[in-house]
Order: structure tokens, then C-alpha cells, then sequence
């Protein structure tokens, strides 16, 4: 049997109840479990269809990089949300939003 790379302790047991959440959905797959800290292991072809399934539903996106400019806006910086990203989040005016600043990024988020 193989050894658990994380605890290096226990090792590893092939499952088939391994539960991976993908925005609401619940999928359940194959692969190993370490039987002293329960660390899971999906194995890849098991990971690589859940991504298939989970983009043919829609929930599963292609990463999104866009660039934009700020504008000026009395004494602030703004910037604007485009509006397919909007609808895909049910973002409105009122909503609450958490800005932060990891290293050189800005992480924009709603609250939920």
C-alpha cells in the first residue's frame, strides 16, 4: 500500500465516496482516503470528468481575465462591473461587496 504524503503515517485505501462540491452540486467520486488524518485523494480520470460534467451544466467556467480601466469619480478611483459578470453573480446596486489586498491583487467579493 502506498503512504499518505501528508501525515506520512497512514496509508492509503481505495474509496469510492469521496465527495467533491462544485457550486451547489454534489459529485461523488473514486480514489484514495489515508486511514490516519482522512486525507482524500480523487483520482485524476475520476477529477477530470467531474471538470467535463461540471462544464457541460455550466458551473465550471473557463477562468475570465478581463482588463479594464479606472475612471475618476469626484475624489475616488471607480471601477466598473461588466454586466454579464453582474447577472452570473446577482450582483446589484445595493449589494455588499469585501475589497481586499493580497500583495499587488485587489480580491472583489460579495458578501453573501
Amino acid at each position: 500500500m502506498k503512504k499518505c504524503v501528508v501525515c506520512e503515517k497512514g496509508e492509503l485505501i481505495k474509496v469510492e465516496d469521496i465527495i467533491l462540491p462544485v457550486e451547489g452540486y454534489i459529485f461523488i467520486v473514486k480514489g484514495e482516503r489515508c486511514n490516519s488524518c482522512n486525507e482524500e485523494f480523487p483520482y485524476e480520470e475520476e477529477t477530470q470528468r467531474t471538470i467535463e460534467t461540471a462544464r457541460k451544466l455550466g458551473i465550471w467556467p473557463e477562468p475570465l481575465k478581463l482588463y479594464r480601466s479606472l475612471s475618476k469619480s469626484g475624489g475616488g478611483l471607480i471601477f466598473r462591473i461588466p454586466s454579464d459578470i453582474e447577472k452570473q453573480l446577482k450582483l446589484t446596486e445595493n449589494t455588499p461587496i469585501e475589497i481586499t489586498k493580497i500583495g499587488d491583487k485587489i480580491v472583489i467579493e460579495p458578501e453573501r
